[in-house]
């Protein structure tokens, strides 16, 4: 299915590396707990903006966008522990991080356009 809309696309694109990295850490490194967490986290930017896409409503909108925007944060946070428990290392968590930081911004750049209009 092909979509016309760049942070769906992107946050669908990064759902598909969480799930890759899900399945390293408890195949490859036996990681469990703060794996599962990055999953639900991860896979729920681009969930949460599927249903913002479709909404009733401006405020339905700008609540499910902030939704995706404060889970993107959290597993920008899932990464960092990761990282600094060394399950991952730096080069593994600087090019999944660059994809969560710019879910991010464009993330932020839409919640604050949909809370001005």
């Amino acid at each position: 299915m092909k979509s016309d809309n760049i942070v769906f696309d992107k946050s669908k694109a990064f759902a598909i590396r969480i799930v890759n990295l899900y399945k390293y850490l408890t195949d490859g490194k036996k990681e469990f707990i703060l794996s599962k967490q990055l999953l639900r986290s991860g896979t729920s930017i681009g969930a949460n903006i599927a249903e913002a896409i479709c909404s009733v409503s401006r405020n339905e909108f700008s609540a499910k966008m902030h939704i995706a925007y404060k889970e993107c944060s959290e597993t920008l946070y899932w990464l960092e522990l990761l990282k600094e428990t060394e399950y991952i290392n730096q080069n593994e968590y600087d090019s999944i991080a660059s994809d969560c930081k710019e879910l991010v911004r464009i993330l932020s750049a839409i919640t604050k356009t949909a809370k001005i209009n």
